[in-house]
């Protein structure tokens, strides 16, 4: 199932995905609390809108609306039993929509964590974690995805336990980590932690990185921690649309489409081939940035002054690998505002 992705690597360099699931559907109506999985049933119609506007804008990968779509998630909306299910329909929307173009488009199934706590302090075992992912990815993989996308995990135990999952199922997959506490993950995990986790895997996802955090400069210097650390498989680069903001009763992010097209240069410069955008990106950013990547030669690796530079300060001094503080600049020169 990788290979489409490889094809299209092979053919471009990189690979396009897309961007936010949620900022897109609550512009669509989604209310806050409500399980976004719930519309593949009751408005297939608006994520087929969410997939085709993706791929209008140029992408040539997206994920399926499926993120919350495990039974430990749905539970709360006492949805438990129709985790398979609903993980399907996603998948067959996307199915549906991606044969209809006219290029080589992948359909990536979502799979996110289920929000409980593994290891000793935590409830979840691994064999129930397993079970829990494996249920979902039968699902996607029924309704016709191309590839399994583990994404926003912070602990490296459930990582494990969704790598045997995709093991058990027999399916390619690509998996994401959320670097958002100075450097790491809420669980500890740096970058060069994961890379080395991801090496030693006995079922190694096809590609790996990071999506979601605090900002494009701590994502762009995740990266650079996966790169320097030797990656032997592509890297995912899925920042957020700059910073989220509280205006007028909504959550709104400064980072316009053409700091987003900046951003993916330096996200392929600093080492991702798959490039998307996670929280506030949407389809206007998604076409500045495949403007940019098709336009533009890849250039030299940035250095973190670099980054700064362009997107703006990091939200800590250092990465977690190291000790050595990062100079802040006094402000941020192209930061829409």
């Amino acid at each position: 199932m990788s290979n489409k992705i490889k094809k299209i690597i092979d053919r471009q360099g990189f690979v396009l995905a897309d961007g936010a699931t949620g900022t897109n559907l609550f512009n669509m109506g989604l209310m806050a609390g409500d399980a976004p999985e719930m519309w593949n049933v009751e408005h297939p119609d608006r994520i087929t809108k969410l997939y085709q506007g993706a791929i209008d804008a140029g992408s040539d990968l997206f994920l399926t609306n499926s993120f919350g779509g495990n039974a430990s998630r749905l539970k709360l909306h006492n949805a438990q039993s129709r985790a398979r299910e609903l993980s399907r329909i996603s998948a067959e929307i996307g199915r549906e929509v991606a044969d209809k173009c006219n290029r080589d488009i992948v359909v990536a199934g979502s799979i996110g964590p289920t929000g409980e706590i593994m290891g000793e302090v935590g409830t979840l075992t691994h064999e129930v974690a397993v079970e829990i992912f494996e249920e979902q990815a039968h699902g996607l993989l029924e309704g016709g995805a191309d590839v399994l996308w583990i994404e926003t995990f912070s602990a490296p135990e459930e990582y494990a336990a969704a790598s045997e999952a995709m093991e058990n199922v027999g399916a390619d997959w690509c998996g994401t980590m959320s670097f958002d506490t100075a450097g790491r993950t809420m669980m500890g995990m740096t970058s060069a932690d994961m890379a080395k986790m991801v090496t030693g895997m006995d079922y190694a996802p096809f590609a790996f990185g990071a999506n979601c955090g605090v900002g494009a400069s701590d994502l762009l210097r995740t990266v650079l921690g996966f790169s320097e650390a030797g990656a032997d498989r592509p890297i995912i680069a899925k920042g957020n649309a700059g910073i989220p903001k509280y205006v007028d009763g909504h959550i709104h992010y400064d980072g316009t489409p053409h700091v987003m097209a900046e951003y993916a240069l330096l996200a392929r410069n600093a080492g991702a081939t798959i490039i998307g955008g996670c929280c506030g990106t949407m389809p206007e950013h998604l076409a500045a940035m495949r403007e940019a990547l098709v336009s533009t030669p890849k250039g030299e690796k940035p250095s973190l002054d670099m980054i700064t530079a362009t997107m703006g300060a990091f939200s800590s001094d250092n990465d977690g690998t190291g000790d050595t503080p990062v100079k802040q600049p006094r402000r941020n020169r192209r930061r829409a505002h």
